[in-house]
């Protein structure tokens, strides 16, 4: 990667007024003035369309787990496009997508996107194109650590279609505890290519009250119209480092909702005490590591 460019102060001080904006100080419909009327959404037929999006960066021992899944476990009724953003840099994920797209399966095509590595860090770039071109009925905004286990797609086959919300988030996930680096599950994943399994043994449920991270469902209509965060600029620039990212509170707070709950069996989340985004060893790495097991411990996120 390129050195990192100096930061811009003022694009830190506007993402910081605009996660106070977003806590709901300002009506969200004054920065966005795109935003479809729920009865104006079209209602998908069957079988609906749907796009998933995902960002893979120094995760391919995770991410061949929802690769796996999406192989074993297609959806017999929808029609469904897997979008990959991912940079050449990332030798691991690009060579286990090379191999994944190879293999054909049923009712799924493969996209895989190369971005530069900025902009792959910057989540909202990546999911801002897919949501302005996409021709699906909905769109998916994932992370790579999600599993779509048997009945989840085909579940959420059989709820898209005549639904006219803007927004869907499944209400329960089953996830891991902080797995470290060192645990089978883990491990199996690294430099692998094969179908992998999970074991479910290790999955506990856990209840979600909005669209956030990885599980935000998105009308199509909405995502042509309003792509994702389109209208905050400072949200399409590129980063140099990997950041925790705001842009899913400030997509509900644009689009005035936070989303309507459906419930999909069999959604696994992978859960991990190394990141692996960041330098190991640094600094942030080892501040972020902290305060995850802390979280953890404490509130069980």
């Amino acid at each position: 990667m390129s050195a990192e460019p100096t930061a811009n102060p003022l694009d830190n001080i506007k993402e910081i007024l605009l996660r106070f904006a977003a806590s709901g100080f300002i009506p969200g419909r004054w920065f966005s003035k795109n935003v479809p009327e729920k009865a104006s959404l079209r209602p998908a037929t069957a079988p609906a369309k749907l796009e998933i999006v995902s960002h893979c960066w120094n995760y391919a021992r995770f991410f061949v787990y929802q690769l796996s899944s999406l192989v074993k476990y297609p959806p017999s009724n929808m029609q469904l496009t897997f979008t990959v953003y991912y940079s050449e840099e990332d030798k691991d994920t690009a060579r286990l997508l090379q191999h994944y797209q190879q293999i054909d399966v049923p009712n799924l095509r493969w996209n895989f996107v190369a971005l530069a590595t900025p902009k792959l860090l910057r989540r909202a770039i990546g999911r801002n194109i897919s949501a302005k071109a996409t021709t699906a009925d909905w769109v998916w905004f994932a992370d790579c650590d999600l599993v779509f286990h048997q009945d989840c797609l085909e579940t959420l086959g059989n709820l898209l279609p005549g639904c006219q919300e803007l927004l869907l988030f499944p209400d329960t996930l089953l996830v891991t505890p902080l797995l470290t680096e060192t645990d089978p599950m883990i491990s199996a994943g690294k430099d692998s290519s094969e179908l992998l399994e999970v074991d479910k043994t290790k999955f506990n449920p856990r209840k979600f009250d909005r669209a956030t991270g990885a599980i935000q469902i998105l009308h199509g209509d909405v995502a042509r119209a309003c792509g994702y965060c389109d209208d905050l600029a400072v949200y399409q620039q590129p980063k140099y480092h990997w950041t925790k990212t705001y842009e899913d509170r400030a997509l509900r707070w644009l689009i005035g909702t936070h989303g309507c709950a459906i419930q999909l069996p069999n959604l696994l989340l992978i859960r991990h005490a190394e990141k692996g985004r960041y330098q190991q060893g640094s600094k942030i790495s080892v501040l972020r590591k902290a305060i995850r097991k802390i979280k953890s411990a404490l509130i069980n996120k």
